[in-house]
């Protein structure tokens, strides 16, 4: 047979395997439900959002709890942050996950975790319009993100805290969990509110948090500082590579919620890969992927990326493709209101702490390295 005649074999098959009528209209009833006064989320959620995105955040939502969060699966939680999320107050539903073990690492941009501390330092931002001027807002000393303002001076004074921080940490590379980590417990030492910080509470429950470009922030640009006094700290993202990688290989099974996408979505997704192609160990790619995203795909770019494109590089476990949710939208909307099911509906999970097991998994992944050396070309 020629590869040719394959592909009809394949598709006779497929045309064999066609759904049924009734098949095709399994799904539940869409109904005009009434909206009641003092409905909660997850009532609205469920009668609501029955079609286009707002049903793909309710796939999403259920696919959390009802799989995720299904305290039989033990499935290891990843979150990837991009976007300006914290500066809008969006830190407080990631703690709120946090706090109910619900998200048990983290990958963020470094701007994220920046803008973070402010709220701990009691640094003020807010509520504006984006239709100012901006060249009299820079007079005023008035920094703009869209619609949310604040003076220049919580730059500064977080700037300061960061450099204070940094004279602590030993004097050598260091992975970013570790950075993270620091500026946490000393946000919890010295913050005026440091309940509010999502660097200060994951420190307190030993959630890791990464960033996969260290330097492209004020964090980076504050250690870039110290390194022209002499300071020998730096940031190693290869560090950071091989700890992510050793969070997946340990786990029972692997799920993420993408924010906004970027490069903390691949640094996630890149674990799988950096599994089978780079160290030869098989694990088959992810279980379980939502992802919340304003870009579509046709643009070719990674944030866009279906998680059906991922199956081909080894990301998403083919069979896996049904426990995957893409909801085309703002993350400030949807993050709160899958926020909000999520703990309407699931029992809080006891939290991994993963943070205080990086040199445990990182030697399970070296032993597993090593044992699979003999089976690579």
């Amino acid at each position: 047979m020629s590869h040719h005649d394959s592909y009809h074999t394949e598709d006779d098959q497929h045309q064999q395997h066609q759904p049924t009528q009734q098949e095709y209209l399994s799904g539940q009833r869409i109904l005009p439900n009434r909206v009641r006064p003092n409905m909660t989320i997850t009532e609205l959620m469920d009668e609501q959002f029955q079609a286009y995105n707002s049903a793909r955040l309710h796939e999403a939502s259920r696919l959390f709890v009802e799989k995720m969060l299904n305290p039989e699966q033990n499935t290891t939680v990843g979150l990837t942050m991009a976007g300006a999320l914290t500066p809008a107050g969006l830190g407080g539903c990631l703690i709120t996950l946090m706090e109910y073990g619900f998200v048990d690492f983290i990958v963020s941009t470094g701007a994220n975790l920046y803008h973070d501390m402010h709220h701990a330092l009691a640094l003020s931002l807010h509520r504006g319009d984006f239709r100012l001027d901006d060249t009299k807002l820079q007079e005023k000393h008035v920094v703009r993100i869209y619609d949310i303002l604040f003076e220049d001076r919580v730059l500064l004074d977080t700037d300061a805290f960061v450099r204070e921080a940094l004279n602590s940490l030993p004097n050598r590379p260091i992975a970013t969990s570790v950075l993270h980590h620091h500026l946490g417990t000393q946000l919890l030492k010295a913050g005026v509110n440091p309940e509010y910080s999502v660097l200060a509470q994951a420190a307190a429950w030993n959630v890791p948090i990464y960033t996969s470009s260290p330097g492209d922030s004020s964090i980076g640009m504050n250690v870039a500082r110290n390194a022209l006094e002499g300071s020998k700290l730096t940031l190693d993202p290869l560090a950071d590579v091989n700890e992510t990688t050793a969070i997946v290989h340990h786990a029972d099974q692997n799920g993420v919620i993408i924010l906004g996408g970027g490069s903390p979505k691949n640094f996630y997704l890149q674990t799988q890969p950096q599994l089978w192609e780079v160290l030869g160990i098989q694990k088959g790619g992810h279980d379980y992927f939502i992802q919340i995203t304003a870009d579509a795909p046709h643009w070719g770019g990674l944030s866009g990326a279906t998680p059906s494109e991922a199956v081909s590089w080894g990301k998403i476990k083919p069979d896996q493709l049904n426990d995957t949710a893409v909801v085309y939208g703002d993350s400030t909307i949807a993050l709160p209101l899958l926020t909000a099911y999520a703990v309407s509906k699931a029992q809080p999970r006891p939290r991994k702490e993963l943070y205080a097991k990086r040199e445990a998994l990182l030697t399970e992944l070296k032993d597993a390295f090593e044992a699979h050396k003999q089976f690579r070309p």
